[in-house]
């Protein structure tokens, strides 16, 4: 018999305790004469089918017997009076609501279509905050100005930066010589943005540099052009990004006009 995927047995797992949804429809197999819907044996070929099975009946005789399989369970709990405990069927509204729920969202995002100008908009956006230059920067930071002055002082007087990066209170950078690796302006907060970007390659900031995180001694390495990948390339994500942002709104109008006591 085929064996079903992990993704398919939490459809079908979800698909089982929605049954009363899929109760209509012609008779697949009567078990025990308990009837057991086309319309669920659907369900579970189609997932079959989307998970790449083929289409043979060989595969529709692994669902049958799967069906069986579920219903005999289904059959046995119920006698147990499972069905009928709260928390059980609290479990199975929830996946119940979570199937409703997820057929809605594709149903509004099918009806409210996100064009490719709108992407290309965003696009736009984002290139032009990123900007065109990636900066290879480096930086020491500490809790107190004065101790970025001495830092800046031994710098001055031929110490190595690399050394001294062991003094940052950065884990993520101090033990690489304060190395930040390859990064748009745009990522780091103002203070240390408008110095790096005032910065010559190979220079440090011969001031300490005060953000909400401390003081930064910062390094420039060395500057390159900004490579941002074409609209193509990016559209699936920025699709994705956009819808969630479609769905989390109309969530948000919809609880801004909601009745809740």
């Amino acid at each position: 018999m085929q064996k079903f995927t992990k993704h398919a047995a939490a459809l079908l797992v979800g698909a089982m305790m929605s049954a009363p949804l899929l109760a209509a429809g012609n008779t697949f197999v009567t078990v025990n004469g308990s009837p057991v819907s086309q319309t669920m044996a659907n369900v579970f070929i189609a997932e079959q089918k989307a998970q790449g099975a083929p289409d043979t009946a060989e595969v529709k005789d692994a669902v049958r017997e799967e069906l069986i399989r579920r219903e005999l369970l289904m059959q046995e709990a119920k006698k147990a009076g499972l069905d009928k405990k709260a928390d059980i069927v609290a479990q199975a509204e929830a996946v119940r609501q979570s199937i409703i729920i997820r057929a809605y969202v594709q149903e509004y995002a099918r009806k409210n279509p996100i064009g490719d100008a709108q992407l290309k908009s965003q696009y736009d956006a984002i290139k032009a905050q990123l900007g065109s230059t990636e900066y290879k920067a480096r930086h020491i930071l500490v809790k107190e100005e004065a101790e970025a002055k001495t830092i800046i002082d031994n710098l001055k007087k031929g110490a190595k930066f690399d050394e001294l990066a062991k003094q940052s209170i950065d884990p993520g950078s101090k033990d690489s010589g304060g190395d930040l690796g390859w990064s748009s302006a745009n990522n780091f907060v103002k203070p240390f943005a408008d110095a790096l970007t005032s910065l010559s390659n190979g220079k440090y900031t011969e001031t300490p540099v005060k953000s909400e995180f401390g003081y930064h001694v910062i390094l420039l390495d060395e500057t390159r052009p900004l490579a941002v990948p074409p609209f193509e390339e990016l559209k699936p994500r920025l699709l994705q990004q956009a819808q969630s942002q479609q769905i989390s709104k109309m969530v948000e109008d919809l609880r801004a006009k909601a009745k809740v006591q």
